[in-house]
């Protein structure tokens, strides 16, 4: 599956906007103001002007609606939500050549709120995953105790586990240990 940088970006924004929900014992990784800026600074989103509460609230909306659309049950649901999330936005698509990047397309209207920014941009390169027939990449780590978002970009669609070096790491060797414990008994 061939994706363009900024749909890649996009999607990695997404899931690691997903992944500061408060969830399990995770605290919520965009408590205050503080964590937004710092959540804009290392995505590099561009076009941001001074941060403000409603800035804070309306990515958390953002956010949520995001988490819907990795728990669509299917891909007419999950392009339902991107319809209503990128309407909501108001999008205008803009061809853009910025930080060393060939021509490519942002979404967001000048001068939009961080969250619409958002919206608009991350919301379209979760349309291309939908269009591109691939909603099923969009998953949850199976690991029991965890619950982060990533986007299998694995040739067969085949990763189970937000990071394999921890989660599936961990899962292995917790089976491992119990199949030597069964055998020893």
């Amino acid at each position: 599956m061939l994706i363009p940088h900024d749909t890649r970006g996009a999607l990695e924004v997404v899931v690691d906007l997903v992944n500061t929900a408060p969830e399990l014992d995770q605290p919520d990784g965009l408590a205050d103001l503080g964590a937004l800026r710092t959540f804009v600074r290392t995505h590099n989103i561009s076009d941001v002007g001074e941060l403000s509460a409603r800035d804070l609230s309306g990515v958390r909306a953002v956010r949520d609606r995001f988490a819907q659309i990795f728990a669509a049950k299917d891909s007419r649901a999950a392009a339902q939500q991107i319809n209503e999330l990128v309407a909501a936005a108001g999008t205008t698509p803009q061809l853009t050549d910025h930080d060393d990047y060939d021509w490519h397309v942002h979404y967001f209207a000048p001068g939009a709120s961080v969250g619409d920014h958002l919206a608009a941009d991350c919301g379209m390169a979760l349309a291309f995953i939908v269009v591109s027939g691939e909603q099923e990449r969009l998953r949850r780590c199976e690991a029991p105790d965890c619950r982060r978002a990533f986007v299998d970009l694995s040739r067969n669609r085949s990763r189970r586990y937000c990071d394999s070096r921890t989660c599936g790491n961990r899962l292995h060797v917790a089976a491992y240990r119990a199949r030597r414990k069964e055998a020893s008994e």
